[in-house]
């Protein structure tokens, strides 16, 4: 290698500025003197890079030239993975940033609330309660609600307390007095029952009543039965033992304990309704036979007890001819009374056993 292309070389390798200069002198002597701009360059005056009079321009015109590159340049083969890193001091910059605003946010709500006055605070305060107590409240009344809707244990009893459902058999309840809501202007009954009974007289409303289908109606026919017998004929209670609704349910008129206002030494049952008109239901007639079957088994009748209609005691059409065809076919019928055989109670030796003082 010559002496001026070492002193060119190492210029370039000492100064970029005079690496481009080189360059373009290269590229300025090829153009002017018709050699090619890779010629060799023993043929420039020396002087050119040995004066230093002679600085590289900070600015370089390039034309007619491609793949030009100025300053150093990095080549790689292969794959390139390039790696950014956050500088430390700016991330807690960030983090400092957000904090601040959280720091903010928290200062405005508890700045608000200092500046509230004292009575707005209770009021505040005031709502709050209000709104837990509703809730509570709401609460308890759901849970309240879904015990209600829950139905009760059928019972079977034979002392009638409230609240209490007997259940006679196949779907025959006892409605308690009050359960159906007898009155309080009914009076104690002085007349008790002696155990077993030994007559059970059937009778009816009559006076053209429509039989009633249901709880709720029957129970409404029960307090206006119980009404007049107060009111109008000025007797202490209901008139019946028991009263059988069309709906196949019994509901208690004076009980097991205390005589009826028919016939002493008699359980009386009364269906509900004319049943000169009207026919009575299976259910009802069912109902009965039920009600008598638990009376023998609880030994408040007698277990040979004679059952007899309100008409073979007396001119009336109670219990209505309808009624009457049924009970006559039962076992228990007992024919006094009627066509020669003799009036009914004379076999107790008590003449006025129909005679009723209540």
């Amino acid at each position: 290698m010559d002496e001026d292309r070492v002193s060119m070389h190492s210029a370039s390798n000492n100064n970029p500025f005079t690496s481009a200069a080189n360059n373009a002198l290269w590229s300025l002597q090829g153009h002017n003197s018709g050699h090619p701009v890779n010629s060799s360059p023993a043929a420039l005056p020396q002087n050119i890079f040995t004066n230093p009079a002679i600085q590289p321009s900070s600015v370089i015109n390039l034309s007619n030239s491609s793949d030009v590159v100025i300053g150093p340049m990095t080549q790689y083969q292969g794959p390139v993975t390039i790696y950014q890193y956050m500088d430390a001091t700016v991330e807690a910059r960030s983090m400092q940033a957000g904090a601040g605003i959280n720091q903010n946010r928290n200062n405005v709500s508890s700045s608000v609330f200092q500046n509230m006055s004292t009575s707005s605070k209770l009021l505040v305060l005031l709502i709050i309660v209000v709104i837990i107590v509703a809730a509570v409240i709401i609460y308890i009344e759901i849970q309240q609600s879904n015990k209600r809707s829950e139905p009760g244990p059928i019972l079977f009893g034979n002392s009638y307390e409230h609240g209490t459902f007997p259940n006679l058999g196949n779907g025959h309840l006892v409605i308690d007095r009050d359960q159906w809501g007898a009155s309080e202007l009914a009076k104690n009954l002085i007349i008790p029952l002696k155990h077993p009974i030994p007559y059970v007289l059937i009778t009816h409303i009559g006076v053209q009543s429509k039989p009633c289908e249901n709880v709720y109606k029957c129970s409404i026919k029960m307090r206006t039965i119980q009404d007049s017998a107060i009111a109008e004929k000025n007797l202490p209670d209901i008139q019946s033992n028991f009263y059988v609704g069309d709906d196949g349910n019994v509901y208690v008129g004076r009980g097991w304990d205390y005589a009826n206002t028919y016939a002493n030494n008699t359980l009386s049952v009364t269906f509900l309704g004319d049943y000169g008109r009207y026919e009575p239901s299976d259910k009802q007639l069912e109902a009965t036979q039920y009600l008598l079957t638990h009376a023998v088994v609880n030994k408040y009748i007698e277990l040979a007890y004679k059952l007899v209609a309100q008409n073979q005691t007396k001119s009336t059409k109670s219990p209505g001819a309808n009624v009457y065809r049924h009970i006559k076919k039962w076992q228990h019928f007992y024919p006094c009374g009627i066509d020669d055989n003799p009036k009914c109670g004379v076999e107790l030796g008590m003449p006025k056993v129909w005679d009723a003082k209540m």
